[in-house]
């Protein structure tokens, strides 16, 4: 199968296209054959080598972390699901032609491939964010970067969940933020008053995705660290802030974004899509930051 490889940590010039050897299910998994996969920040931080004392890796390496695609293989134990199916969800070495999912759901009727391919590692991170903070309905939330993939997920789904939503972004992205439903306001040094001016009586809980330095300012405008969640700040522990990962109860938490993107409660955003080869203009485009929603890949 055509797969993305690296051979060597580094920049997005160590991703490569190549021959590599089909992958199969194992037990408690699916194999899809993949219609587009999209490109999440720890994919960066992985090829580079950041993440290596965390999550080891065995060259050559295909990059990617989730993916859509229709099912061709389901492992043992597996129930719910069969071949020909649409799905979306999480794995590894998902920028390839097949790629193995641990965790997955139904693609909503709504959604183009594209968009389903968004919407794995961002939509199950949103959720569980939420989930470790508590109860958000009827509260009022922050989203520290939410104009980006997780964002604009925890946007959709904070409001899905009955909560008012306030988000931080540049203001070219503020539009952007009221169609998902939320109060934009800017980042940066003075956060607490702009915070106080749209939200007056206070804010219940907050999620920073940006992990841009603020966390501690979060807290302060939170007052309570336990309404606290993060999911890029590595200095959140001494905050403490608990550090939420996307495989964090990963097959509910997209059971859940299928129903609601079902309903119409939850679109993935998409800004750009590149075909398979173009996957290290895919990786610079992230890297460059302020990414609005999701870069995907089309297989």
């Amino acid at each position: 199968m055509r797969a993305v490889r690296f051979h060597e940590f580094g920049d997005p010039h160590v991703l490569t296209v190549e021959d590599a050897p089909d992958p199969h299910a194992g037990p408690g998994q699916i194999r899809i054959r993949v219609q587009a996969a999209s490109v999440n920040p720890v994919d960066l931080k992985i090829r580079a080598g950041y993440l290596e004392q965390f999550m080891p890796t065995t060259f050559p390496a295909i990059t990617g972390t989730d993916a859509t695609g229709v099912v061709d293989e389901v492992g043992e134990g597996v129930t719910g699901v069969d071949p020909g199916d649409r799905v979306f969800g999480l794995g590894q070495g998902t920028a390839a032609e097949y790629a193995v999912l641990t965790a997955w759901a139904p693609v909503p009727s709504a959604w183009s491939v594209e968009q389903a391919a968004a919407a794995g590692l961002v939509s199950a991170t949103a959720m569980a964010s939420w989930d470790t903070v508590g109860d958000v309905s009827g509260k009022t939330v922050l989203v520290e970067g939410a104009a980006g993939g997780v964002g604009s997920a925890a946007v959709q789904i904070a409001v899905a969940r009955g909560a008012t939503v306030i988000g931080t972004a540049s203001e070219v992205n503020h539009d952007f933020l009221r169609d998902l439903g939320a109060t934009p306001i800017t980042y940066g040094d003075g956060l607490a008053e702009r915070v106080a001016a749209v939200a007056p009586d206070g804010v219940d809980a907050a999620l920073d995705t940006a992990g841009s330095g603020s966390l501690a300012d979060i807290v302060a405008i939170v007052g309570d660290a336990s309404h606290v969640a993060t999911i890029a700040d590595f200095g959140a522990e001494a905050l403490g802030v608990p550090l939420v990962a996307g495989n964090v109860n990963a097959a509910a938490n997209l059971a859940d974004a299928s129903r609601l993107g079902e309903n119409g409660s939850y679109t993935p955003h998409v800004q750009a899509t590149y075909p398979l080869e173009k996957m290290t203009d895919a990786h610079a485009h992230v890297q460059g930051g302020h990414t609005r929603g999701k870069v995907v890949i089309a297989l």
